[in-house]
């Protein structure tokens, strides 16, 4: 299990290095100037060589890589181009947001979705495997920004039972009952989507695996359906689930741009899309480069657990 680890490791280091290359070059080609659009258009001539020199743009690019790789690795992301601020403040206050938010759409779409899909998996064909299958399909064909809208209408202003913005402050606390009631809608309209993709994921693992002989062995042998299903079904059947979920993590921290601009949410997400309008390149890089850590990080974990679950899978 120790060599699975270390191998892994290394394939994340190596995605990261090709990752970071890939990031530092689509900045590069972003379009317009970098000092035009900081200095804005009527600053002369003077003040954008200074400003490029100021800044080290003015470097080949292979120098400013390397010392953006070196600085970010030791924790220096330099300073926002837009607000004079310090990136790895305002990144990590976001990363905090944005892991608040998952955390409370985690422990919502994930014990839901398995349970359903087992559900769906033993009475298959039933009227409740029916309504599942649909109902995922229905959740998993909307787009975020639909299923948002239709909760803000319903809960925010038909019924009032939640606030329509989800905007919080910088130091809210977690567990405040404002800073919850703001985090349910943009939470449950995530949740809604990735619950179905889970649920149908562990519906199709867990009928298979309820197929095998070794299932029929047990039924067989006299065993109750609750410790069929229990020790000899979900052991296999969540394997494919368990990749999914981890792997939905990292969407949860950083793939919510859409769902964080619909509720005003300060998150990741919606900071990275603050940089990109702006050509704020230290805070774009710094930014996708945390969530691509977090993605790797996220299929790390999907891999160990994977390894774990699966012994065949630590010999590949």
């Amino acid at each position: 299990m120790l060599i699975f680890i270390v191998r892994r490791l290394g394939f994340m280091v190596i995605t990261l290095i090709l990752a970071s290359l890939l990031i530092f070059a689509a900045t590069q080609i972003l379009p317009g100037d970098v000092a035009t659009m900081v200095l804005g258009r009527f600053a002369t001539e003077q003040a954008l060589d200074n400003f490029r020199e100021e800044m080290g743009l003015n470097r080949s690019l292979i120098v400013q890589y390397g010392d953006w790789l070196l600085n970010f690795v030791q924790g220096d992301w330099g300073e926002s181009l837009s607000t004079r601020a310090d990136v790895r403040d305002l990144v990590m206050e976001r990363l905090r947001n944005s892991a608040m938010l998952a955390s409370v759409a985690f422990v919502m779409y994930v014990p839901l979705g398995i349970v359903l899909g087992v559900v769906a998996a033993i009475r298959r064909n039933s009227w409740v495997d029916h309504v599942i299958s649909v109902g995922s399909l229905a959740f998993i064909g909307l787009p975020e920004f639909v299923t948002g809208l239709l909760l803000i209408a319903v809960f925010a202003l038909r019924l009032d039972w939640f606030p329509s913005s989800s905007a919080i402050a910088p130091d809210a606390a977690f567990f405040e009952r404002d800073t919850l009631e703001r985090l349910v809608l943009p939470a449950l309209t995530i949740s809604l989507v990735s619950l179905a993709y889970i649920a149908r994921m562990t519906r199709s693992s867990t009928a298979e695996v309820l197929s095998m002989d070794y299932v029929r062995t047990a039924y067989l042998k006299g065993l109750s359906r609750s410790r069929v299903i229990g020790r000899h079904v979900l052991r296999n059947a969540l394997l494919p689930t368990v990749t999914v979920v981890a792997i939905g993590i990292g969407w949860l921290i950083g793939g919510l741009i859409v769902t964080e601009s619909l509720f005003s949410f300060p998150g990741i997400g919606r900071l990275l899309l603050f940089g990109i309008q702006r050509r704020d390149l230290p805070l774009i890089q710094a930014t996708t480069m945390v969530i691509v850590v977090i993605f790797t990080m996220a299929n790390l974990l999907a891999d160990i657990l994977y390894g774990y679950l699966n012994p065949r899978i630590r010999f590949r």
